[in-house]
């Protein structure tokens, strides 16, 4: 199993647009004695994403956010079962849509939007796991 980890410089905001706006679950979050975020777990399905924030440790050395790199250089697909609602709940909570919802060549119909750290995140119906019988 993988489980994505990035970083965020503003944890708290980006744990509530992640789980008020996209609709992830909260599985985990741990704070510290200053109640700050030191790490967070959001869950969609059996999937995971992992996140902390940008603190300088030897792990942040590794990292650079999406617009110190100049555009991202991965990204999160979410399966959904209702792409169309959760696209247009997406659209009234103000996110930021970058790619509209539209079918795929590969199968199904997805949509992406841009967090307010520059992380692109891609919601589809489309599931690579199910097979066709």
């Amino acid at each position: 199993m993988l489980i994505p980890a990035t970083r965020y410089r503003d944890c708290e905001a980006a744990l509530a647009f992640i789980t008020g706006v996209l609709g992830l679950t909260e599985h985990a979050v741990y704070r510290n004695a200053a109640g700050d975020i030191v790490h967070a777990q959001v869950s969609l399905g059996r999937g995971m994403l992992m996140f902390g924030p940008a603190q300088g440790g030897a792990f942040d050395r590794l990292m650079t956010d999406p617009r110190a790199a100049g555009g991202v250089t991965t990204s999160i697909y979410g399966i959904v079962d209702d792409v169309a609602a959760h696209h247009a709940r997406a659209a009234a909570a103000g996110a930021e849509i970058v790619v509209p919802l539209a079918a795929q060549d590969h199968g199904g119909s997805a949509y992406s939007i841009r967090d307010s750290e520059g992380h692109v995140w891609t919601f589809g119906d489309y599931d690579p796991w199910m097979t066709e019988d």
